[in-house]
């Protein structure tokens, strides 16, 4: 009985272990690709051809992140760690083997988004700082502060460091670097850029010149140096200081220094003769003016010592410090007077000793004086040979005028009586006004006499008077006239000048007026003779500038606006003048009112016959009525502008020109269905060149 029992109890045991074995091993088979938990914090990972979802999922249990995976990350991966790793390895492994695939992630609000290296930089990236520790395989954006370089120049050092997909930009106003790449790859960068962003090591030396021109000899040594080199450890920048006549070197390379110091040495040597002959090529000044004021300079220096004992030199000017000149005796004391201390003149000074001469044809100046002489005049000569500011000036002259006339009267006469023979008795009567509009007499001569407006007249065939003749037999007239004439003239001419420098623009016709005549008698009869003389009648400015350094601008200004009024008087032509001749104080870019005129003038005008003409109502037919009002409004503005540089001339020159060439293309007649078009004249552009050299088709033959 026992052993009946004991039989099935062990095939159930047997039964027992063979599912659990078969369990283990289809487990084995199962789950051969995922992890197994060693222990609660670490994992092993074995990955062989995985797809790559089914990986990051596996990874997304086992650190209980979110993933969002993109529709366009497809592909196999292969993981092994040989030991256990903690959960935040395996996420950085899986963030590796995603970037090898051209993947990466993205976090934000809980979730990570599997997606495209491209695309990661358009999505929420960790933004770092100094004191940030990420690291790993993950987009970050992190933000460097430069210090002592330039921003602009690291780029092209540090973009073959940055991952092909990924940017590095400037932000140029706070010299900042904002890269977007892998955390891992920004370390490196960081240190990169600590090992670049260091204080410059350049040097400052000042070398002082005794005997020859700090600005020549800094012109000889910017010839040497190489302002293109690619090495910046081998540029070297040379200025001169004509104060002190000293020239300052900077540079990165203290060798170069001092071979720059040592080659400055050699140069500043004694001239070999008291005086020598210099040439100063000006920029901008003129050689003519600029030589007229170094010469007066010179000679009052002069003059002002000559009859100056020993004694009182010293307190007027101090002697220039190791200045000598060669083959002089050895300098006396200062109470001997055969020893001059003007700094002009280191022998006893004469007028005679120093020469400026200006060569026109070359705007430069041959200076024929001693060195130390000669470097104070360079000094001189490049405080004044620099840009002059010019001036651009708008002128605005406006006038609107406003003219309004009314008139009406009634005027009667009977000539009936003169019908009658020559030796008859007769009378006439009647009304004659000619104050505003033409004469009933006037009228009866000549009916084309009649004034403007409307004329309504009686007339009753012609009749003889004796002393004028026949004439129409005007009985009535009335006239009835209303005039409105609204004017508005814009001027507005344009200059640009120099700095102190006048300028004139005339606008208008050149009118001739008599100004005498006389009748000669001669062999062949009378012979007129007239003199005449030509005066400009239009609109002429005449403006000389005076620009502060505060670019507030002194203004002298003569404007005035002409036209003919009448020239058929026999006295002569008669002209409106309208002048202004003023001087200012205005601000760059500011409108000012130079001057104008304010008109208004109201008329009445009545004539009327005594007594008749006071009857009410019937008094109308006995007076001619007329009635003026004529506004004038005239006022003159001015707006300047300081153009110290070629940038600011160009600004407004391109705007000028813009404007005329719009202006141009506005009036350019339309194509016409039935006129033939004509030719179009068109103003290039700015870029373009305004005239070109022909080429010649056929070379030129010479016999």
């Amino acid at each position: 009985m026992l052993l009946k029992m004991t039989k099935p109890f062990y095939k159930l045991i047997y039964t027992l272990i063979c599912a659990i074995l078969f369990c283990a091993m289809l487990s084995s088979i199962l789950f051969s690709n995922k992890a197994y938990a060693v222990d609660e914090d670490k994992v092993s990972l074995n990955f062989v051809n995985a797809d790559i979802e089914s990986v990051i999922k596996a990874i997304g249990q086992i650190t209980g992140k979110n993933f969002l995976i993109d529709p366009r990350v497809k592909g196999t991966v292969n993981i092994s760690s040989a030991t256990p790793i903690t959960p935040a390895m395996a996420y950085q492994v899986l963030l590796t083997a995603l970037r090898t695939q051209g993947f990466t992630a993205s976090e934000g609000d809980g979730v990570v988004t599997i997606l495209p290296e491209a695309d990661a930089k358009l999505r929420n990236s960790v933004i770092l700082n100094s004191n940030s520790r990420v690291s790993g395989d993950q987009i970050v954006t992190q933000v460097f502060v430069i210090k002592y370089e330039s921003a602009g120049l690291l780029v092209p050092v540090l973009r073959p460091l940055i991952s092909p997909n990924n940017v590095i930009n400037t932000y140029t106003s706070s010299n900042m670097l904002i890269i977007t790449d892998y955390a891992e790859n920004l370390k490196k960068v960081a240190k990169l850029i600590s090992a670049i962003d260091k204080p410059s090591a350049a040097e400052n030396e000042l070398v002082k010149v005794k005997y020859a021109n700090a600005v020549e000899l800094a012109q000889i040594l910017g010839k040497l140096a190489d302002p293109v080199s690619a090495d910046s450890s081998r540029k070297l920048t040379i200025v001169p200081d004509p104060r002190s006549n000293s020239i300052i070197l900077r540079g990165d390379n203290a060798g170069q220094i001092s071979r720059a110091k040592s080659l400055i040495a050699q140069l500043d040597t004694v001239a070999t003769s008291g005086n020598s002959i210099h040439v100063v090529y000006l920029r901008n000044a003129d050689a003519k003016k600029l030589a007229a004021t170094l010469q007066a300079l010179t000679a009052n220096s002069l003059d002002g010592f000559s009859n100056a004992s020993a004694a009182e030199m010293p307190a007027k000017i101090t002697p220039v410090a190791n200045a000598p000149v060669a083959n002089a005796p050895a300098a006396p004391s200062v109470a001997s007077p055969s020893i001059a201390t003007s700094p002009f003149e280191s022998e006893p000074a004469t007028p005679a000793s120093s020469m400026v001469q200006a060569d026109t044809a070359t705007n430069s100046l041959i200076i024929v004086a001693p060195d130390h002489v000669f470097n104070m005049l360079r000094g001189v000569i490049d405080k004044l040979d620099v840009r002059r500011a010019q001036l651009y000036i708008e002128a605005l002259v406006a006038e609107v005028s406003t003219d309004k006339a009314s008139e009406f009267g009634i005027q009667w006469q009977d000539l009936s009586d003169l019908r009658s023979g020559n030796n008859s008795l007769g009378a006439i009567a009647g009304t004659k006004f000619n104050a505003n509009g033409a004469s009933i007499s006037s009228v009866a001569q000549n009916v084309s006499n009649a004034s403007n407006g409307l004329n309504i007249g009686i007339l009753k065939g012609q009749i003889n008077i004796p002393g004028i003749g026949t004439v129409t037999n005007l009985g009535l007239l009335a006239h009835a006239l209303e005039s409105n004439v609204n004017a508005n003239i814009l001027s507005k001419p344009n200059l640009l000048t120099l700095d102190n420098e006048e300028a004139k623009i005339v606008i208008g016709q050149n009118v001739p007026f008599v100004t005498g005549q006389y009748a000669q008698t001669g062999v062949g009869g009378v012979n007129p003779f007239q003199t005449v003389e030509r005066k400009d009648v239009g609109l002429t400015l005449k403006v000389k500038p005076q620009i502060s350094e505060s670019d507030t601008i002194k203004l002298q200004i003569f404007q005035e606006v002409s036209s003919v009024l009448d020239s058929a008087n026999a006295a002569g032509i008669t002209t409106n003048k309208r002048s202004i001749e003023t001087s200012v104080l205005v601000e760059d870019g500011n409108i000012i009112v130079l001057g104008g005129l304010i008109e208004d003038r109201i008329t009445e005008t009545v004539n009327k016959v005594p007594l008749l003409g006071d009857i009410p109502l019937l008094g109308n037919l006995f007076k001619t009525q007329g009635r003026s009002h004529k506004k004038t409004n005239l006022m003159v503005f001015l707006r300047p502008y300081v153009m110290r540089d070629s940038a600011s001339t160009n600004a407004i020159t391109n705007d000028r020109y813009d404007y005329i060439r719009n202006e141009e293309e506005a009036v350019t007649p339309k194509p016409h269905w039935i006129l033939p078009d004509l030719p179009v004249i068109k103003l290039p552009e700015i870029g373009d060149k305004l005239y070109t050299k022909p080429t010649l088709e056929k070379p030129l033959k010479v016999n």
